[in-house]
């Protein structure tokens, strides 16, 4: 037999403390630090990844910090594989970082190295992160147990639906790696075997259905296992030309740094929306690289309007906003005269909406015999500038130039 151990009882409490202190302490998850030695290789591995750009001496990084780590604590617990959520984070005073960085903190998502567009813009609370990452994780494509259930989409939505012989295949893959960067814009809808045979005509199939009822369908005639073409069809159907601002979304376009071209309408006046968005595609698709064509709700933006002179019973008004000022296109009906829309968006890149508040018509403008006259007056200030991202909540790095 083995003698009897006894312990006195200090040992006894120190053991008992320590036991207590393993079983109780939680674990904690190093963020991992990128730089250009190792960026490429982690966010490439990851299913997802946060990554959070900071400099040390920025008030509102030094806050996040700790926020940072107890969300990614909390996520390594519902997600421990390596490789399915990574929380990141790059000094971007010591290491030079390939991505547009114009204020701190900065949180971009990845998905297997691809930088989502839509950057984190939340609460920065361990909860709201820690959401926002489930929400990232969960399936983003509904499936389709019965056809008849495509009589009951949201047709107010951009849908993409996928018919396809079985899940576990090539092409459903891709798909779904689309719909993972794309749930946003679309919404992403899937049926697998006998249910979906009866519309795989010749193969799996994508098909896009507009928003209303009086769009034809749009079928995907690529290679359905090439990831690149799959992703531009679907993200040309699923990011429309004209997009539509909000409160929610005014942050992130203001910050994309493109002087605005906005359709005021009411809410139910689709017919005004129609027509702008067709004088767009028609007249300024060139344009798309140097100005965001945007509309907005009359009712929810009478602020800028007023800034114009203008109510929601003005509406339809179009106008641009360049970050400095304001300017208003003439009347409404005036866009189905062929350029006249063009025309106002060069003259603002010229320079000539400016000058003209200033100093009035242009000499090339004024009728034969008849004096450019000097009108001292000044373009309404810019309204849309107020939702670029606010020095209360970042540390900003540049003033942008506008016109």
């Amino acid at each position: 037999m083995h003698p009897a151990v006894f312990l006195s009882l200090p040992d006894l409490r120190c053991s008992l403390l320590l036991l207590v202190t393993w079983v109780f302490t939680p674990v904690t998850t190093e963020i991992t630090s990128l730089d250009t030695e190792n960026i490429d290789e982690i966010l490439n591995n990851a299913d997802v990844a946060l990554v959070n750009f900071y400099a040390d001496w920025c008030r509102f990084s030094q806050m996040l910090h700790p926020i940072f780590e107890e969300a990614s604590d909390v996520i390594k617990e519902e997600f421990p594989n390596e490789n399915q959520v990574v929380f990141a984070r790059v000094d971007c005073d010591q290491h030079s970082q390939r991505y547009r960085i114009s204020k701190y903190p900065t949180l971009k998502l990845f998905r297997n190295g691809m930088m989502m567009k839509r950057e984190y813009r939340g609460q920065r609370s361990v909860k709201a992160l820690a959401d926002y990452i489930r929400q990232q994780k969960s399936d983003p494509i509904q499936e389709i147990r019965d056809l008849a259930e495509i009589t009951t989409l949201d047709r107010s939505k951009r849908n993409i639906i996928g018919y396809f012989e079985q899940k576990d295949s090539d092409n459903y893959r891709v798909f779904e790696r689309v719909a993972n960067i794309l749930h946003d814009d679309c919404a992403f809808l899937s049926a697998f075997g006998d249910v979906s045979k009866p519309e795989r005509y010749s193969g799996d199939n994508i098909i896009y259905k507009p928003p209303g009822h009086s769009a034809p369908d749009m079928v995907y005639l690529g290679a359905m296992t090439n990831f690149d073409v799959t992703y531009n069809w679907i993200q040309d159907k699923c990011v429309p030309l004209v997009r539509e601002i909000t409160f929610e979304n005014g942050e992130e376009l203001t910050e994309e740094g493109l002087p605005f071209l906005i359709l005021f309408h009411m809410k139910e006046d689709t017919e005004s929306l129609e027509i702008f968005q067709n004088e767009v595609a028609r007249q300024l698709i060139s344009e798309k690289g140097t100005i965001n064509f945007l509309h907005a709700d009359c009712d929810k933006f009478r602020h800028p309007l007023l800034h114009i002179q203008k109510t929601p019973a003005d509406c339809p008004v179009i106008a641009i906003d360049s970050f400095r000022h304001m300017y208003v296109f003439g009347d409404f009906k005036d866009v189905l005269i062929p350029g006249k829309l063009k025309q106002f968006v060069f003259d603002l890149h010229s320079g000539k909406l400016h000058r003209e508040f200033h100093h009035g018509p242009d000499p090339t403008d004024t009728a034969p015999g008849e004096q450019a006259q000097d009108v001292a007056s000044s373009p309404p200030e810019s309204s849309f500038q107020k939702l670029a991202p606010s020095e209360y909540r970042y540390t900003l790095l540049r003033d942008r130039d506008e016109l």
